[in-house]
């Protein structure tokens, strides 16, 4: 039975922050937490991708949560090794295609090494290509058991013909994995548009799998990324992890990057750069958070100085109105978000439908179904759930452990990992 509304956002909350501090400073406090709460914190730890992150946590011993973190680990570790295998495989038809694509974020993090098989989850694989050869590598994946999902204007989704998603909590080593294909990289902040493809595909790339440019052009990917969840209020820890490991490694060269030739900054870098500082202390360069700072939006600079990871992402359990509004530059910009909300159009109405067909936690539909006015108004009057929220919540307290025994997968001649040039050895250019 689940807690009261209150009780399970205050859990998810304290779960929320507890996980950010241990993962960003182990060896704090061990929680003395009830059965209640310690399924609240699995459900955190799920929406914000760290369970596994959190089975090398040996201190932490609550009533499930051993279980579930283990159970976690081994269902990414599988996972990882059937999305390793198709991108080999997507790397060996690419070339024969003469088709140039840099895997994205996760694919790129476990190529250079910051995270071994079995450490972070990975929703899907997101592909980069140029504009002129979409169709030409949505028929490779259609040639490797792919069929076109939906469309949106970041990208193109496509899907395994065979398999279904399971409903569970985190992650399920048999989930399909999609693939996003994209051609821009960019983010609505929430209605300007931010593009940065020119910094992500390289130079002088070639047929196959490609890396980023340098460790600056992914720092610059997973920054936007930040960007764009933090003003929809999806932040995970996960990105925080991701952002403070590659800071490790960022020369101040890299950290150039983030300013353009004409030596305006990216302001949309700051609020994750400042929410990392706050969890993971010493992992970004006073000077370059001082030098964003004075290049950005006034409101936008206060906020970020103290939002916490919880109010950014969905474990803070409320549906907001207007979220996001703190990241406006003009009135122009106020009122064509206020009139996309209250108009939405034809587009944003085709991926909401997409989204509900697609996403098991949209399946419960009495909110999703009510008209857009209704909505609105329902969260004026009284605090309404998020659905993803709720979904995870609903996960932990009926069926918390998904066990898996792995067992080793024939692998194909020439369809291994160790075949495909896009590895640790050689992503030679980040």
């Amino acid at each position: 039975m689940l807690p009261p509304p209150r009780i399970v956002s205050r859990g998810l909350r304290h779960a929320t922050e507890a996980l950010a501090l241990e993962l960003a400073r182990p060896g704090g406090p061990i929680p003395a937490w009830d059965e209640a709460q310690w399924r609240l914190a699995s459900a955190a730890a799920a929406i914000h991708g760290v369970a596994p992150l959190m089975a090398k946590c040996q201190a932490w011993q609550g009533p499930h949560w051993s279980a579930f973190t283990a159970s976690q680990r081994e269902h990414v570790e599988v996972r990882h090794q059937r999305i390793e295998d198709l991108l080999s495989r997507i790397d060996q038809q690419a070339c024969i295609a003469g088709i140039a694509t840099v895997p994205l974020k996760g694919s790129a993090l476990h190529a250079i090494g910051l995270y071994q098989a079995g450490d972070r989850p990975m929703a899907d694989i997101d592909l980069l290509v140029r504009e002129g050869d979409i169709d030409a590598m949505t028929a490779v994946l259609q040639g490797l058991g792919y069929v076109q999902s939906f469309s949106v204007w970041k990208h193109r989704v496509l899907r395994p013909v065979d398999g279904e998603r399971k409903f569970c909590l985190g992650e399920h080593r048999d989930t399909p994995v999609n693939i996003e294909l994209h051609t821009r990289i960019q983010e609505r902040l929430p209605v300007a548009m931010i593009d940065i493809t020119e910094r992500i595909f390289p130079g002088m790339a070639h047929p196959g799998l490609n890396a980023y440019p340098s460790n600056g052009a992914l720092m610059s990917h997973l920054l936007l990324h930040a960007a764009g969840n933090i003003c929809n209020r999806s932040m995970r820890l996960l990105h925080l992890h991701d952002i403070a490991l590659l800071a490790a490694r960022m020369s101040a060269n890299d950290w150039d990057q983030l300013w353009a030739a004409n030596g305006r900054g990216a302001w949309w870098a700051l609020p994750a750069l400042a929410m990392v500082d706050r969890y993971y202390r010493h992992a970004i360069p006073g000077a370059v958070t001082r030098r964003l700072a004075a290049t950005g939006r006034g409101l936008l600079r206060m906020v970020s100085r103290r939002r916490t990871l919880t109010e950014a992402s969905c474990t803070g359990f409320w549906h907001h109105t207007l979220h996001g509004i703190e990241w406006f530059g003009s009135f122009g910009e106020m009122r064509k978000y206020l009139e996309n909300r209250l108009r939405p159009s034809a587009e944003a109405l085709q991926e909401q439908q997409d989204m509900i067909r697609t996403q098991l936690w949209l399946r419960e539909r009495s909110w999703v179904d009510l008209p857009r006015g209704r909505r609105f108004l329902r969260v004026l009057t009284k605090p309404v759930p998020r659905p993803d929220a709720l979904y995870a919540v609903r996960a932990a307290f009926d069926d918390i452990v998904n066990p898996v025994t792995p067992t080793p997968q024939p692998v194909a001649a020439g369809n291994g990992p160790s075949t495909s040039r896009y590895s640790v050895s050689n992503a030679r250019a980040v």
